[in-house]
């Protein structure tokens, strides 16, 4: 779980744990590689972490927001990904687009983070996908930490190190950055996180993000 106060005692990062070879997982995110004020955000961060080691810098392509894992790809059919988004869609049209920031900046043994304030603003999104996942799979999907923390990682540790010299680079925060949310993808990642090895399947956007 993503801590909600930045880390100060020294504790090493761990190593981030790595996915079965060749198993996917189907996740629901909130993508930002358009987005150009979330990536300058991130861009002044990769700067002040440039010098660390053992730290894997996160692609502007693939900056995200983790909402939910929906099931692993071997047991969730096209069947069932097919009905997931048009449940989805159906629920969304409900949703308007949600404005967070991002800022505050969040140290777990596994990643360096920025959280997505306030939070609670986004719950509407995360109970969309999450009844979409119930009514077509028959199970909950799966929240990656609880209780859910909206964050954007920037960095994932690949080595056990110091935390210090992390939480010096960077601080408690970062300048704020206004984003507002108008949709969600349906993501195939196989193997680690990290490898970057990402399928989007689908884009649904929020009603009020689509022209009348």
């Amino acid at each position: 779980m993503v801590e909600s106060t930045p880390r100060v005692d020294g504790r090493p990062l761990a190593e981030t744990e790595n996915a079965p070879p060749g198993q996917g997982q189907l996740y629901w995110h909130v993508l930002f590689r358009d987005n150009a004020e979330v990536r300058s955000t991130v861009a002044a961060v990769h700067e002040r972490l440039s010098g660390l080691p053992g730290l894997d810098l996160v692609p502007h392509e693939w900056l995200h927001l983790t909402t939910l894992i929906a099931g692993l790809t071997d047991e969730v059919t096209q069947d069932q990904i097919e009905k997931m988004l048009v449940t989805a869609r159906g629920l969304l049209r409900q949703v308007r687009p949600i404005t967070v920031t991002l800022g505050r900046v969040l140290y777990h043994p596994e990643a360096v983070a920025l959280e997505a304030r306030p939070g609670e603003a986004l719950l509407p999104m995360l109970n969309a996908v999450e009844k979409a996942t119930r009514i077509a799979t028959g199970r909950d999907g799966v929240l990656s930490h609880a209780p859910w923390t909206p964050h954007v990682t920037v960095a994932y540790s690949k080595a056990a190190q110091p935390a210090a010299p992390i939480i010096a680079a960077l601080g408690r925060a970062v300048p704020d950055c206004a984003v507002t949310i108008g949709s969600i993808s349906l993501v195939v990642q196989d193997g680690p996180e990290y490898a970057w090895d990402w399928r989007p399947v689908a884009e649904i956007p929020f009603s009020a993000s689509c022209p009348s």
